[in-house]
């Protein structure tokens, strides 16, 4: 029996799996995610309404915008475009919503 060289085997078995990972990152369908990818950005609080009684809000708005998607609500950041996130409480669950009946 004769041995077999399997080194340009492995080798070109590497270079297929890089090649191949520098091609989906290439054409942007391959994203690594950083720490800041789940940054906390801002901070929020819910104020209690009760009825009969006047609460105080700033006349200038947030810099994000929600929308209720598919049961969750996800806030788009106006200064920073192509910015969204889920919001979740503190324990990372998804604040849920509903769609007006």
């Amino acid at each position: 029996m004769s041995e077999r060289d399997y080194r340009p085997l492995i080798g070109t078995a590497i270079a297929s799996v890089v090649g191949t990972i520098a091609v989906l990152g290439y054409y942007g369908y391959l994203h690594i995610a950083k720490p800041s990818d789940a940054l906390l950005l801002a901070e929020y609080t819910m104020l209690k309404t009760i009825p009969g009684e006047d609460y105080k809000v700033s006349l200038k708005p947030a810099e994000q915008v929600a929308q209720c998607m598919d049961g969750v609500v996800v806030l788009f950041d106006t200064k920073q475009k192509g910015l969204t996130g889920v919001l979740v409480d503190d324990k990372k669950r998804a604040v849920r919503c509903e769609f007006g009946n």
